[in-house]
């Protein structure tokens, strides 16, 4: 099998904004194998072909092509001529090994003037099988699926298909802020929105030195394992400790945790807006700790001044979420012990109704604007891509805030 071949589904409902999806698909999937020597993918008559090269290992692009948001399923093909007999010949030489229990033939004219249609094509080629292996045709559920795709110069035929991701190309919605916990919860919902095509950047709010660096370093982790599936992210982190301390300090115990998330969507709004996010995300789902009923939340998101707050995990419970994280690999990460910001200067007995009147004049014994412009002013930035580029900034390294808005991903002209 010398090819693959990628096909989508959600995009090609799209209409006549179809091929800029297509082209966005096209450059993440050139980005996925870019250090593969030899790569080529290209698009034609809506399905995907990807040529991995001589020297790729097949894992490694099963992997990769798996992790492609906007692909729905994938799989090694052989391209060969159109001639039946040819066709034929080719799939029966490459069933040598094969015993499978049942099979079928399905065929697909993308190319609506070949000389046989589809269910032709499908009982010739499912008969000289037939008559080849002696095998049983099992229509329903057969063991082996020979599918057959005929194009306007060429044919393709595979033997096996893996799922893809599905949902929209990476980027192609937009830019958004996700709030980074270090959690279960959070790394789920920055998925959910990569899915969506969605650009997500990180926000990682720590207590270092008050507390150890634990969290931060877990956040790098989950970062860089998610940068896998939309190839390059940004992971922001702001002290937050000196913050706590001052609420602490001039808040009532029960407001405290208000009055922290609060901050921390009043910083997220300002740090969004400096690098042109559309909107903010957070991993919260209703009922699930103290600060997440709808009277908190509500109190919290009249922070924001005209910025959405995205919560796609808000109807999910626990177990879902949970599931969803061994699913896509954060799991593991998220329940390496660690000190966040969460847990400092947490009071016993949290409100569970905080009123807005009460959590704003808490906030007037508080220098609001001092405190945010301070956090934004000190914010860290670090870099990541899929696969690690050579020239790449070193994770760590320092930027200011603004230096990247307005500017196209890394890989946006691939």
């Amino acid at each position: 099998m010398d090819s693959v071949i990628v096909h989508y589904q959600e995009i090609a409902l799209k209409g006549k904004n179809r091929p800029w999806f297509v082209e966005r698909l096209v450059a993440n999937l050139r980005a996925a194998l870019g250090d593969l020597e030899g790569a080529r993918v290209r698009a034609i008559m809506g399905r995907i072909e990807v040529t991995p090269g001589p020297h790729a290992a097949w894992d490694t692009v099963r992997e990769r092509l798996g992790r492609v948001f906007g692909v729905a399923n994938f799989a090694r093909a052989r391209r060969v001529g159109r001639n039946i007999d040819e066709l034929a010949n080719a799939v029966i030489a490459d069933l040598n090994g094969r015993e499978p229990r049942s099979f079928r033939v399905t065929a697909r004219r993308a190319d609506k003037t070949y000389a046989l249609t589809s269910p032709e094509i499908e009982r010739e080629v499912g008969g000289r099988i037939k008559a080849a292996r002696d095998w049983r045709v099992d229509l329903g559920n057969p063991e082996l699926v020979v599918r057959i795709e005929i194009l306007a110069r060429e044919a393709f035929y595979s033997l096996d298909r893996h799922p893809g991701p599905g949902g929209l190309p990476s980027g192609v919605s937009g830019p958004v802020l996700c709030l980074l916990s270090g959690g279960i919860d959070s790394p789920v919902a920055a998925y959910r929105l990569m899915k969506r095509g969605c650009r997500v950047r990180f926000l990682h709010f720590h207590s270092y030195p008050i507390l150890s660096h634990a969290s931060r370093d877990k956040v790098r982790e989950l970062a860089r394992h998610l940068t896998a599936y939309q190839l390059t992210s940004r992971l922001y982190q702001v002290a937050f400790g000196d913050i706590q301390r001052q609420v602490m300090l001039s808040a009532p115990p029960p407001l405290r945790v208000v009055l922290y998330r609060r901050l921390m969507v009043r910083i997220a709004e300002r740090l969004a807006r400096r690098i042109r996010a559309a909107a903010l995300v957070t991993g919260e789902s209703v009922g699930q700790v103290a600060s997440q009923t709808l009277e908190n939340l509500a109190v919290i998101d009249a922070a924001v001044s005209g910025l959405p707050v995205l919560r796609p995990l808000v109807g999910s419970d626990k177990d879902e979420i949970s599931g969803e994280a061994q699913a896509i690999g954060t799991y593991p990460i998220s329940i390496i012990p660690d000190q966040d910001c969460c847990q400092l200067f947490t009071p016993r007995h949290p409100a569970t109704r905080a009123s807005r009147r009460d959590v704003e004049a808490a906030e007037q014994a508080l220098p609001l604007q001092e405190l945010v412009d301070g956090a934004v002013a000190a914010v860290e930035r670090e870099e990541f891509s899929f696969p690690p580029r050579p020239n790449a900034p070193a994770a760590g390294e320092r930027h200011a805030v603004g230096d990247e808005a307005g500017q196209p991903p890394p890989d946006a002209s691939r």
